[in-house]
């Protein structure tokens, strides 16, 4: 080819060009002309940012120039750049004619975006918006990659592709040349950077290289993208209360606050279903509502679940929670449980309002219930209209004491059953000592103070003697709480701890009159264990108060060994009278108590072993007992809980007064429970077993296993429960799950 004059510049520190130096040295070598035309290819100063006719800055290890063909050749880490695209090559031939630049070797084009384009072989015009380019490949965000035999951009905003491949998996180290664990191969794709998305004709899913399935059409968002309207993928699956049935959810972006999904269902043996889910983001909190309506025997059902919360002001904010629906049969057969709960017995819905203080809070808040539970009839559940609570916890005064005050107030409605309007005052004040022998004392006043008025008293779940009352009462008591702690170091046999405890409670005696007295919505469930061993009241509210001359004490033993902790506490509350409030079998009724204790022991890393219980004082029977035992680390490991117990006091919510011991009331609970699970890089396995021993028959039993990588997650599970569930005998669930990463799920579902 003949060549003009041309100069040639060569420097092994790659010679960066610029606009003045390059016109002075071409200035003594060509025509006068000669460098103003240059001038037009590299980097103006003057020329603002963005500008289409903004000229091409790079640099290179040797430059010509072909004044005849008007060509301009870098040569050797070429890297030119305008307007934000930057590209580099071996070698980029510019032409001045047709303003195409010709990149050769080791392209790679870098968009304003973060993309990053490769290519054997490039033509650019237009500021790099427009070419064709040979054996494309892109890294895109989140790992993705794009590979095509061939390319043409467009305005920088289409790239159009032919025999195109795509995955976000990485290639074996080993052998490149291997197929990733999945990829999309599409006899053609647009890449639409405008609308961020790619679209494939005629696509095929392949896993290691095999067909797995074919798409004549099919397009999904671009990976740097975290919303896109579209459709998502399909769900589909058979249960034993749909049949088969097919799922096709569509996510629409509504603004930059708040998007929605719509999920339209069809099942072979009942009617037609959609859900709704609707999100939304405020300045001041965020919005959900997800509300589903279907056909099932023959009748149009719903549901409807929605929450809210919003700040008022740094102190205030108030919120919603409703959650509604037409049948628990609706619930169970769509599967709606994931947002309602893990198969509810009992949906509750709120609307609250609460403030935060320097030591203080307040709510005030509505409550209602619906039952999804055949057993438990609707029209006995308790509207909660309103309740009003708060707590105020001081600053040391000067006497060294904290006063502490909570004040609560509700009105309970039920349609069957007490109605109940009960205002409440629980004051308490308390002053810690240390003797000169390290021993630790604590002095503490304790008042509660309520009111009640209640109508259909004698229903559920009081069923006192009278239908209207009106009461009032007050309970002062005070405690001297005493500990003394000894610790040895006894060097290589470790550190022991031993710490005697003692309380002494006294106060007035209740008497044997509160169930017929007072309504009884807060001191249903009374279980007695080293957790409540120490305290005012062993019933979890207020309704039901403890009172006379008791005195509480325990045994607290901890060693430390190498690594090895062994901790156990062991106590007993004595009295002066037997309270006949407390059921027979709460452990609490006689003048002394059952034993209760917790011991831990913890030798290893890999070993912990935890166990609680609750002893007859008379037999030394055992009347509660929980334990849990877990082996292994995160590669295997192993758990086994026993539970047993002789009384349940959730009974006692819809009966009369409990019968005496021996009746069917206090039939023993006792199950055990099985799992393990192994975390091993990659994969994950787990499974457990629950079996109830006395009656001999399994509870439930389920597994997981996945997989998950950089591109891929498959989960396996798989779930049959044994109980009767209104009116379900059993059921049994599995679920395959695919995740291709950046495109979507795909699953089946069986029950």
């Amino acid at each position: 080819m003949r060549r003009s004059p041309l100069v040639r510049l060569s420097t092994p520190l790659r010679l960066l060009l610029r606009v003045l130096p390059l016109a002075m040295l071409l200035a003594s070598a060509l025509p006068d002309a000669a460098p103003a035309q240059l001038s037009t290819l590299v980097n103006s100063a003057s020329q603002p940012q963005g500008d289409r006719n903004a000229p091409v800055t790079f640099t290179a290890d040797t430059v010509e120039y072909d004044r005849e063909n008007a060509l301009v050749i870098a040569q050797g880490h070429v890297e030119a750049w305008q307007n934000e695209h930057v590209l580099r090559a071996d070698r980029v031939t510019f032409d001045r004619n047709t303003g195409v630049a010709a990149a050769k070797g080791n392209v790679a084009l870098l968009e304003p975006n973060g993309q990053v384009l490769f290519a054997d072989y490039a033509e650019l015009s237009q500021d790099m918006k427009n070419g064709v380019m040979r054996d494309m490949r892109a890294i895109l965000a989140e790992n993705g990659r794009l590979a095509a035999n061939g390319a043409r951009r467009t305005e920088g905003q289409i790239n159009e592709m032919s025999r195109v491949v795509y995955s976000t998996c990485d290639l074996c180290a080993k052998d490149p040349t291997k197929a990733p664990l999945w990829q999309i191969r599409a006899l053609s794709a647009v890449q639409d950077l405008e609308n961020k998305k790619i679209e494939y004709q005629d696509a095929v899913l392949e896993m290691y290289g095999v067909p797995v399935g074919y798409m004549p059409y099919f397009w999904h968002v671009d990976p740097s993208v975290k919303r896109g309207s579209g459709l998502l993928i399909p769900a589909f699956g058979a249960t034993s209360h749909l049949g088969a049935f097919f799922s096709q959810p569509y996510y629409w972006v509504i603004d930059d606050q708040s998007d929605a999904t719509f999920v339209p269902t069809l099942t072979t043996r009942t009617g037609p279903q959609l859900s709704v889910e609707y999100r939304r983001r405020f300045n001041s909190g965020s919005l959900l509502l997800d509300a589903s309506a279907g056909y099932l025997d023959n009748s149009l059902q719903g549901t409807i679940y929605s929450k809210g919360q919003f700040s008022l002001n740094d102190t205030w904010r108030w919120g919603f929670n409703i959650a509604r629906a037409s049948s628990a049969d609706y619930v169970r057969d769509f599967h709606l449980a994931g947002y309602l709960g893990s198969e509810p017995t009992l949906l509750s819905s709120q609307v609250y309002g609460e403030g935060f203080g320097q030591g203080a809070y307040s709510r005030f808040d509505v409550r209602f219930y619906q039952t999804l539970n055949s057993v438990v009839a609707s029209d006995k559940l308790p509207l909660v209209l309103p309740r009003y609570q708060y707590s105020y916890f001081g600053q040391p005064d000067s006497l060294g004491g904290r006063l502490s005050v909570d004040v609560g107030a509700f009105n309970v409605l039920r349609t069957v059953g007490t109605d109940t309007r009960r205002g409440s005052l629980t004051v308490n004040w308390s002053r810690p000592f240390v003797g000169e022998l390290g021993d630790l004392w604590k002095i503490t006043l304790h008042n509660d103070a309520i009111a009640y008025n209640a109508n259909a008293f004698n229903e559920q779940p009081n069923f006192g003697p009278v239908s209207q009352i009106d009461k009032a009462r007050a309970q002062p008591q005070a405690a001297l709480d005493f500990r003394w702690p000894f610790m040895r170091d006894s060097g290589a046999w470790g550190t022991q701890l031993i710490e005697p405890i003692a309380q002494i409670v006294v106060g007035p005696q209740v008497g044997d009159s509160q169930r017929s007295k007072y309504p009884n919505e807060d001191s249903l469930d009374l279980e007695f264990s080293d957790a409540n061993l120490f305290g005012f009241n062993r019933y979890p509210g207020i309704d039901r108060l403890e009172g006379g001359v008791r005195a509480n004490v325990a045994l607290h033993s901890t060693w430390y060994l190498a690594g090895t902790t062994f901790d156990a506490l062991l106590g007993q509350s004595y009295r002066t009278t037997v309270d006949n409030q407390f059921p027979q079998a709460s452990g609490l009724h006689d003048q002394v108590s059952d034993l209760v204790g917790r011991a831990s022991f913890a030798p290893t890393s890999w070993l912990n072993l935890t166990y609680r219980t609750r002893l007859d004082h008379k037999t030394f029977q055992t009347r509660m007992s929980d334990a849990l035992a877990t082996v292994g680390v995160s590669k295997f490991s192993v758990n086994v809980g026993y539970f047993y117990s002789t009384f349940n006091p959730y009974t006692l919510f819809d009966q009369p007064p409990p019968p005496p011991i021996g009746n069917a009331f206090y039939t023993p609970r006792s199950e055990v429970t099985v799992g393990a699970s192994s975390n091993w890089g990659r994969y994950r396995v787990s499974g457990w077993v629950r079996r109830n021993i006395r009656l001999n028959e399994m509870v439930s039993v389920g597994g997981d296993a996945s997989y998950e990588d950089e591109c891929f997650i498959l989960d396996l599970r798989v779930f049959r429960r044994y109980t009767t569930y209104n009116g379900d005998n059993g059921a049994t669930t599995a679920l395959i799950q695919m995740t291709l990463k950046t495109v979507g799920q795909f699953g089946y579902r069986a029950l």
